[in-house]
């Protein structure tokens, strides 16, 4: 008799017990092989007892959750040493340059007036190019991280609108530069936003558009009101950007063509100032463009429902 039970317990526990050990031992290694969820699934059906089930699953959504973290600090890691490699990178040109024309100064240039204002005037501009660089990057970082929060008001978006088109007046040259309002015949457009932001991104957007638009170029802000929202669109019959460049335009220090970037006094970190501004606003930068016929620049804003403030 006793025989007998020791004989069923050992039959029972090996093939309940310690098969399902062996089991979870070996799917927990596969897990580490990056197998899919469908056969995870498949895996833990092949487990006898509900006990065992539930740890398998347990321990499976654990490694997931620690694998997850790994990957995010690797991305991190990645991103960050790419990030200290642009930026020294983008530092070094403005401060190299300055260093050139003061030494040149320094080692006897000087003396000659001529040379000595030119090469001021040239140490300067760069040094102005260094103090824009640092200043988007602050900017850049305050918002990615969360310090800069948007001051959502009511406000009149055909008249900022009106208001960034006149800022640029002197700087449009022979540059045909207009304000377009659709779907209206109200004297304002309330929007729901932070008119600050919005501002910057305008500006940023329209100076883009005609730093690389022609002499004679036309550049269009248009204002299309909805239903629900206003469609905001920067258009210009410029130089245009590759189809392989489109995906990236909005990647810091991302330049189409670096060395005529610089030369347009760019910091490279504009559109990704723009594309941060605007997911704040839950919205999305959207492009479209052809190489030489110029580009198209739009998002939306949500129409104010309430009093103008």
């Amino acid at each position: 008799m006793f025989l007998m039970t020791y004989i069923v317990t050992y039959v029972l526990v090996e093939n309940l017990f310690y098969k399902d050990v062996y089991e979870i031992t070996r799917l927990l290694k596969e897990l580490n092989t990056g197998v899919g969820v469908e056969e995870i699934e498949i895996n833990r059906k092949k487990l006898r007892l509900p006990a065992f089930k539930k740890l398998y699953k347990s321990l499976y959504t654990h490694i997931l959750s620690k694998q997850y973290r790994i990957d995010e600090m690797e991305r991190i890691a990645a991103f960050r040493k790419e990030f200290i490699a642009d930026v020294s990178h983008e530092l070094k040109t403005p401060i190299f340059a300055a260093q050139g024309f003061v030494h040149t100064l320094l080692d006897g240039a000087v003396e000659d007036k001529n040379v000595r204002i030119r090469f001021l005037q040239k140490a300067a501009k760069s040094l102005d190019g260094l103090d824009s660089l640092v200043h988007d990057l602050l900017i850049l970082s305050h918002i990615e991280i969360g310090e800069t929060k948007m001051q959502f008001e009511y406000f009149d978006l055909k008249g900022l609108g009106e208001e960034v088109i006149e800022q640029f007046e002197s700087k449009r040259e022979n540059r045909k530069l207009e304000l377009i309002v659709n779907n209206t015949a109200a004297k304002s457009m309330i929007v729901y936003a932070d008119w600050l932001r919005i501002k910057q991104v305008l500006m940023n957007l329209v100076s883009n558009a005609i730093k690389y638009s022609s002499e004679d170029g036309h550049i269009q802000l248009i204002l299309d009101e909805g239903q629900e929202s206003v469609a905001i669109t920067v258009k210009d019959n410029g130089e245009g950007i590759p189809n392989a460049d489109l995906n990236r335009v909005f990647e810091r220090f991302y330049r189409v063509d670096k060395s005529r970037s610089r030369e347009k006094g760019g910091t490279g970190l504009g559109l990704a100032i723009v594309k941060h501004i605007i997911e704040g606003h839950h919205s999305k930068m959207k492009v479209e463009s052809k190489e030489g016929q110029g580009s198209t620049f739009s998002f939306q804003l949500p129409k104010g429902k309430g009093p103008l403030k």
